[in-house]
């Protein structure tokens, strides 16, 4: 293990110059700048305006003036709520309010969801936000048809129902805030008495019957003739019809109830699973429970990981509540004798950072859609009405106690998604370990080639299993580019810590770069390295030809994934977006975040390149990825080499060259740290007496050497018997 400071040479980092240059001209932009698309927006509502003011107040408020007269208010939705879209990332919003509280335009001026980067048109998500010209802060909005007649709805975006519930949560949530602040309408809050508090001292037997019978449990019985009947007028009315015989047939029977409170918690659920979900719930957090029954489904099958239940929503005081896969348990058994069987039972937490108050009105709304098209439909919303009975609570005033407990209840909310994620986390921290251990001792390893290649298969199937298929923890070049650009645009810890697994595996790469460089990730970490190397094992295997290209070709090829990387930081420096859509040439989301389950064309993609694998071990990590291109420009300050050469390696030996099946290996024998992925198939050739050419030599020679000198040879005393 010696350091290498040496490759610190200037001619070979003519790459590495050329990405600080790029990074120094990110600098010159450090403002957000969304060009003349605000000043258009305000000049398309109100007309010419006299005046403008500075960013104002706690949300940076802009007054709109003309002829001395003050005309609206402007604001970013990002400077007032922060609400994580499909993406996981915010939706920012340019809102323009009149002084009586009325929208006047909402455009949407940035946003990273994929369901829009990959096909929808924009243009609907710009069609979709000027539907709220002309609507009061106040009103409540519903995304679809609602059986409220008080509602104002909106229809959704076809193909992107989540997108459009967020943008109406951004836009409705942060101008009634803005307006609320203005005084422009008179908000719930400021009230003398103090959000009421569910009595935890309170149990009485009850049964299913005594529940329903005095509110506790609230009840949504719908057929499909009412069903039929809200859709009528529009594209979907004769959609999935009911004939007359099967108008009374149920569509789905949903009840819904507040868990916190013992008597309903207890008897429901048991002593055990009772206790078990208070003790997890975090001060300020309520838990509902969500029971149906029938033809549709409250919970739906189109929701993934990290997305959100676009099916049902909570509302109280205006704001809506959706629900993540974070905030959602399966309820699998009740205790109470007399309930009916469900088909299907959930538990939902409402976080503490929607300051819901358990005793004020609140009510659980159903959307239905119905498919118009192949990406369009319409939909309905029905209305379930909920009050927590008076018994169950208590309305003290607020105390100290209380206002610790809020406090508390306010911390960030990646705290708590490292709270909710501490199993993954731990067995990820375990894996690193593991790794880590491996990397030591290495050459230990390198001597029991058989035990190292076991190990090496079960660390490959760990990361495509775990990091890959289940904790969807595959690092990515748009990762990078964020980075980058946060450096330069307000850089905030909490934008990368809200991924955990994300953030831990960046902090160890980061660190393994140093000391090993990027094979650690590339050859280990990566699931979609990991797939590749272990289905062309198994083709091996089946004796699948293997085919390489001779080593010229091959050296100049590697420049194809710094040129793309090159091409898409440029990108990243005028649309972060476009970025995005580019950074595409990434098989991860499809293979990995998505599992295949996409558009024919990016499967297509991805599949074809796991074919090409077959014959070629990992042509698109060798070739095509960016990702790997960014680890290798650090890759060359790493501080040591642990990969042991021998003089003889290169000249006349090829042994390991011919072996490496990336072919990081020069012909000359040097072990290419930028293209290795650290599979140590060379140290254990390099360790192995019978293999190692030179090695074989060296036993050789000491072998006649041993014969024509007789003193060399031991001479072993035996002993006489007795």
């Amino acid at each position: 293990m010696t350091p290498s400071f040496a490759l610190l040479h200037p001619s070979r980092h003519w790459l590495g110059g050329l990405f600080i240059l790029l990074l120094l001209l990110a600098g010159l932009a450090q403002a957000k700048d969304y060009g003349d698309i605000q000043q258009q927006r305000i000049h398309h509502v109100l007309g010419q305006t006299d005046a403008i003011s500075e960013p104002e107040g706690p949300y940076k408020v802009r007054t709109l003036s003309a002829a001395g007269k003050i005309v609206g208010y402007v604001f970013q939705s990002l400077d007032v709520v922060d609400i994580p879209a499909y993406s996981g990332k915010p939706i920012n919003v340019q809102v323009v309010l009149d002084p009586t509280g009325v929208i006047l335009d909402a455009y949407v001026l940035e946003h990273h969801e994929p369901i829009l980067l990959i096909g929808i048109a924009e243009e609907k998500l710009h069609a979709f936000s000027a539907r709220y010209s002309g609507i009061k802060v106040s009103q409540r909005v519903v995304v679809g048809h609602s059986s409220d007649p008080n509602a104002v709805t909106v229809d959704a975006i076809a193909g992107a129902t989540v997108t459009a519930m967020v943008v109406n949560e951004v836009i409705m949530r942060a101008a009634h805030d803005v307006a609320l602040a203005l005084g422009l309408v008179k908000g719930d809050a400021g009230l003398a008495v103090a959000p009421a508090r569910v009595r935890e001292d309170r149990f009485e037997p009850a049964d299913w019957a005594t529940l329903t019978g005095n509110g506790a449990v609230r009840r949504l019985h719908l057929t499909r003739g009412q069903v039929d009947a809200s859709f009528k007028g529009t594209e979907a009315e004769q959609v999935e019809v009911a004939s007359a015989a099967e108008a009374d047939d149920t569509f789905i029977d949903l009840y819904v109830t507040h868990l916190n409170p013992p008597t309903i918690g207890r008897n429901l659920l048991g002593e055990g699973p009772y206790r078990t979900l208070m003790s997890e719930l975090k001060p300020g957090e309520q838990a509902i429970a969500v029971l149906g029954s029938g033809r549709y489904s409250f919970k739906g099958s189109g929701y993934v990981r990290g997305g959100i239940f676009d099916r049902v929503v909570l509302r109280q005081f205006g704001n809506t509540i959706s629900f993540r896969d974070l905030d959602f348990q399966r309820l699998d058994d009740v205790a109470a004798d007399d309930m009916p069987a469900f088909d299907e039972m959930a538990i939902f937490i409402i976080r503490a950072s929607h300051r819901f108050d358990p005793g004020a009105p609140w009510s659980l709304e159903l959307l239905v859609r119905r498919q118009t098209g192949p990406v369009s439909g319409t939909f309905s919303s029905f209305e379930l009405a909920y009050q927590l009975p008076e018994a169950y609570l208590e309305r003290p005033l607020p105390s100290a106690e209380q206002l610790a407990a809020a406090q508390e209840a306010s911390r960030p909310m990646w705290l708590t998604l490292w709270y909710q994620k501490s199993v993954e986390i731990s067995l990820l921290g375990v894996a690193l370990l593991v790794l880590t251990v491996i990397l030591f001792f290495q050459d230990a390893l390198a001597r029991r080639p058989t035990l190292l290649h076991w190990v090496r298969r079960g660390y490959l199937v760990f990361t495509v299993v775990f990091l890959g298929g289940f904790a969807l923890a595959q690092l990515s070049v748009v990762n990078v580019l964020t980075f980058v650009h946060a450096l330069f645009e307000g850089f905030r810890w909490e934008l990368f810590l809200t991924d955990p697994l994300i953030f831990i595996l960046w902090v160890f790469t980061a660190a393994s770069i140093l000391l090993w460089g990027r094979g650690v990730f590339c050859g280990w970490l990566c699931p979609f390295g990991a797939m590749q190397e272990l289905i062309n094992e198994l083709a091996r295997r089946f004796k699948v030809p293997q085919y390489e290209l001779p080593f010229a070709v091959h050296e100049r090829l590697w420049a194809l994934k710094y040129i793309i990387l090159l091409v898409l930081f440029g990108v990243s420096l005028e649309s972060m977006a476009s970025a995005e859509r580019l950074a595409e040439i990434e098989p991860f989301k499809t293979a990995v975040t998505l599992r295949f389950d996409r558009q024919w064309w990016f499967v297509a993609y991805a599949v074809g390149l796991l074919v090409i694998n077959l014959f070629t071990r990992k042509v698109y990590c060798r070739y095509l990825c960016p990702l790997g291109a960014a680890l290798a420009m650090p890759t060359r300050l790493r501080l040591f080499d642990w990969l042991k050469r021998r003089k003889e390696c290169g000249n006349p030996c090829q042994l390991c060259a011919k072996e490496c099946e990336i072919q990081a290996i020069h012909p000359d024998g040097r072990i290419n740290a930028n293209e290795c992925h650290y599979c140590l198939d060379c140290q254990m050739t390099w360790h192995n007496e019978n293999k190692c050419p030179p090695l074989i030599n060296k036993r050789k020679k000491r072998g006649k050497a041993a014969v024509a000198d007789p003193q060399l040879i031991p001479v072993v005393q035996v002993s006489p018997a007795p």
